[in-house]
């Protein structure tokens, strides 16, 4: 039988719902990027974000993301939840943004599809823009994965990114599992109470109130917040139970990231 539209919105809701305890699982679990000091992986692994951006030579690109797939290997990240959490989804957008240039790059034609044809520099820098999204994004996903979230903003900090900055974050980060919570509450009240399948005007009907009420829901949850955390002497800093203490293996860390990072640029001299 076929799932209702309600049925469908709450499987999408729970999806979404498991994507972030999957996170904070594997956050807290025993890898081997786990372990290392955030400060470090916020420095390493965004140095290598910018290297990886900034690549020329798609070897290079290769080999930052062969680093990264090792490095997601060895912290326990399942290959299957970067698949799709990260590569599918990077894959389709800059798939999508990338797609054009092989038509419309002026060049040496290697194929043709009908009355358009692919140029080789189109091809090449089609997989050079999508090579580069796939290895940022790992690198990135590295992060966010192997790190609770309040020590990637404490780490921030460190590096005095500026407050407004790193609270509109954490914020954001929080609000949407509040939102996600809501709209899942609702649903579920909707379907406790339906009976049979919706007609297509009422699935509309649904959509666009619940889209109205937990906007509404937000902007006053939104001001209510803000004014708890004004009443609790909050005024942006991020605070930890336990502070960052850097270890002797955490410089070893950093002094990898940094000689990864300096042999691939010295690769492209």
């Amino acid at each position: 039988m076929k799932a209702g539209f309600i049925e469908r919105s709450l499987r999408k809701l729970a999806f979404e719902s498991d994507y972030a305890s999957g996170a904070e699982r594997i956050g807290a679990g025993k890898g081997l990027l786990q372990g290392v000091d955030p400060r470090v992986k916020v420095a390493g692994l965004f140095g290598l974000v910018m290297v990886a951006a900034a690549s020329r030579q798609l070897p290079v690109i290769a080999v930052l993301f062969g680093a990264a797939f090792i490095l997601a290997l060895v912290s326990r990240i399942p290959v299957g939840r970067l698949a799709v959490w990260i590569w599918t989804p990077v894959l389709f957008f800059t798939g999508t943004v990338a797609l054009p240039a092989l038509f419309i790059t002026p060049g040496r034609m290697v194929a043709a599809l009908g009355p358009v044809s692919i140029s080789a520099e189109g091809l090449h820098s089609a997989i050079m823009l999508l090579s580069r999204a796939e290895t940022a994004a790992t690198l990135s996903g590295l992060l966010v994965l192997t790190t609770p979230w309040p020590a990637v903003l404490r780490a921030l900090r460190t590096f005095h990114l500026p407050v407004v900055f790193v609270v509109i974050l954490g914020m954001t980060y929080r609000y949407i599992f509040v939102i996600l919570q809501s709209a899942f509450e609702m649903m579920e009240s909707r379907r406790s109470r339906s009976v049979g399948p919706l007609a297509r005007a009422e699935r509309r009907r649904i959509a666009a109130s619940s889209v109205g009420v937990l906007l509404s829901k937000s902007l006053q949850l939104s001001g209510d917040v803000h004014l708890a955390m004004q009443s609790r002497g909050f005024r942006g800093e991020v605070r930890l139970l336990e502070d960052f203490h850097a270890k002797a293996s955490d410089w070893v860390w950093l002094g990898g990231f940094a000689a990864l990072a300096a042999a691939v640029v010295w690769w492209q001299r």
